[in-house]
């Protein structure tokens, strides 16, 4: 009786998280990964009760076969039992972990680690399966909170595992995440379940065994409910995590451009955030250029935050690492791969007006209109900067379109004489990586008439005595259509 009660109270929790967390769909196909612990043996029985009494699922057991202890054989052997006993497919592969070590550099935990879950995430895409199912519990929980703690993580890693995360399009969930090893130990025993004791758990040199075999214990002096004041701690930063992240996604959203690879925004804008956004926005740009990687540490996300914060300095470059740099420019702070684009090199002869022309190294689109003065507005319109119009009788062909090019002068309104072409992009704090991405436009005199989006030269301007007006437009490839 007291053997099902346990069991039955663990059932009911487990049921409640799924529901809370939405662990799964009725008929959902889910790979359990099995050691032969106690854990995963639980969570074998407890999934299994569940689909034939609650939620229709479908079952997997999967077993990594490391190879690194004498009893690893008999551990394979005793899950193989277990599966068949409760006729659920078994699926196992011996995984070669001293190899990888030697190819990867890694130590055996994480080596191993890195082996079982390639393992688990194989047999799921070929078992057609869209979760695995993991056995961490609350005593796992609250050594990984400490493990990150003393490493000096924020919020994301002080609120420890997560119930259910995504990666390579299955879901890994851990349904017992709120129920501690010995509930586990109980019911199996309990209930006579079979289990294997791994005695590499009760070696100090690895970490987390030290984590729980020394430290919480110490820390257990001072609070005799430790590893539940740990556990309170993450469930109440989860959520708060979750909070700021989403808030970082709205600013992303809001103050990000995103152009061919990079990711840019303007400084005051990313100033008037809240510090915490500040470095969530960071991290956030840094996981979109470079998924999966070790790129977000604190030292390194704070080094670009203080950057951005300094006033004296208006261009910088900082390399990440794993590829990536970040660069100031005036106001613009950019996240991109690689090094800032080199001068771009092209030339286009227009010996007529043609209705578009595709520039295709900047990936723009050139057009081109002409107006007589029945049909013609535009000279009485407030165009943008990357529109102009030009009294077609004064404007000089053939016209060019070129990459600016050293020594480049433009004579502009309201300036006697001219200015060099770089000068006006600095007054325009046009960002030096980008200044070879705007062409100019000059006429048949060699004259540059029009810089889009920076300025327009004295050249062919339209007045009363105009008859026929050129109207140019630059616009994005993507834009043109």
């Amino acid at each position: 009786m007291e053997s099902r009660q346990k069991f039955s109270t663990i059932k009911e929790q487990v049921l409640r998280t799924a529901e809370e967390h939405r662990l799964w769909s009725p008929h959902d196909t889910l790979v359990v990964a099995v050691s032969g612990g106690p854990d995963s043996v639980a969570l074998l029985h407890v999934l299994k009760d569940i689909s034939e009494t609650a939620v229709p699922l479908n079952l997997i057991c999967a077993h990594a076969h490391h190879g690194l202890r004498p009893e690893a054989d008999e551990e394979a052997e005793l899950v193989r039992r277990l599966a068949a006993e409760l006729g659920i497919r078994f699926e196992m592969a011996r995984v070669d972990v001293p190899s990888y070590m030697k190819e990867s550099g890694k130590g055996v935990e994480e080596a191993a680690r890195f082996k079982r879950y390639e393992f688990l995430f194989e047999t799921a895409q070929a078992c057609g399966a869209n979760t695995i199912a993991l056995a961490h519990h609350a005593d796992d929980q609250a050594e990984t909170v400490l493990m990150h703690l003393l490493r000096g993580s924020g919020p994301g890693g002080l609120r420890g595992i997560r119930f259910k995360r995504r990666e390579k399009n299955v879901e890994l969930i851990r349904p017992f995440l709120r129920i501690y090893k010995t509930d586990l130990v109980d019911m199996c025993e309990q209930n006579g379940y079979p289990y294997a004791v791994d005695q590499t758990n009760f070696q100090t040199e690895y970490r987390r065994n030290a984590i729980r075999l020394d430290v919480l214990p110490y820390l257990g002096q001072y609070n005799s409910r430790i590893v539940q004041s740990i556990n309170q701690m993450a469930d109440i930063i989860g959520p708060e995590d979750d909070f700021v992240e989403q808030a970082a996604v709205n600013a992303y959203r809001e103050l990000v451009q995103c152009n061919h690879g990079r990711h840019a925004f303007r400084a005051p804008s990313f100033l008037a955030l809240h510090v915490a956004l500040q470095r969530r926005l960071i991290k956030l740009i840094l996981n979109y250029l470079s998924p999966g990687s070790e790129n977000t540490d604190y030292h390194k996300i704070e080094t670009i935050r203080q950057g951005i914060h300094q006033k004296d300095s208006t261009t910088w470059h900082l390399d990440l690492g794993c590829g990536l740099v970040c660069v100031r420019e005036y106001d613009w702070i950019t996240f991109m791969h690689g090094v800032p684009e080199k001068m771009i090199g092209y030339t286009y002869r227009l010996d007529a007006i043609v209705p578009e022309l595709w520039l295709q190294e900047i990936r723009k689109v050139l057009r081109m209109a002409e107006h007589t003065p029945e049909v013609n507005q535009l000279s009485k319109m407030a165009l943008d900067g990357h529109q102009a119009v030009f009294d077609a009788d004064e404007l000089q062909f053939p016209l060019t379109i070129r990459s600016r090019q050293p020594g480049d002068t433009m004579r502009i309104m309201g300036l006697n004489g001219s200015k060099k072409v770089k000068d006006i992009f600095i007054d325009a704090k046009i960002p030096p990586s980008m200044r070879s991405r705007i062409p100019v436009l000059v006429d048949g005199s060699g004259s540059i008439v029009w810089i889009p989006g920076v300025r327009r030269s004295i050249h062919a301007a339209v007045g009363a005595h105009t008859s026929t007006v050129l109207h140019f437009s630059l616009e994005d490839a993507g834009n043109a259509e």
